[in-house]
């Protein structure tokens, strides 16, 4: 993983240049410039929905842990368009696309299962005896 935050930013910076060297240096520049408002935007508007779902469960009407993951999913597509670099628009596309999402979301799930203590282990704990004396005194 730290390999992957080293070279990443590398990488979009060569992907940048790629693209401006194919096209020109002013479209790259405008691609950077646009992802990131397409970004912000999106992100301003999934920051402001998912406001409003938790101020709704204030009030009794509690969404449920899919709706809360499908919109921080979004907002972390718009905050991957923020970064300048076509791998992080790439994956915040993959991101965007809802069924895509969703399956993501359910692998992560299942990967990340706890184990959680059967019914017998529940009272049952070790003792460990020894002596103790303070310091301070």
């Amino acid at each position: 993983m730290r390999i992957v935050i080293m070279v990443l930013p590398w990488l979009e910076l060569f992907t940048l240049i790629q693209l401006g060297i194919k096209t020109s240096a002013f479209t790259a520049i405008v691609y950077v410039f646009a992802t990131a408002l397409v970004g912000l935007v999106l992100l301003q508007r999934q920051g402001r929905g998912l406001f409003e779902k938790l101020m709704q469960g204030r009030a009794g009407i509690l969404p449920g842990p899919e709706v809360l993951l499908d919109e921080l999913g979004m907002a972390f597509a718009g905050l991957l368009l923020l970064f300048p670099g076509m791998i992080t628009d790439g994956i915040a596309v993959l991101v965007l696309i809802g069924p895509l999402r969703r399956r993501i979301f359910r692998a992560f799930r299942r990967s990340q299962s706890v184990d959680t203590p059967r019914s017998g282990d529940w009272g049952q704990r070790e003792t460990i005896e020894g002596e103790y004396r303070r310091l301070d005194e």
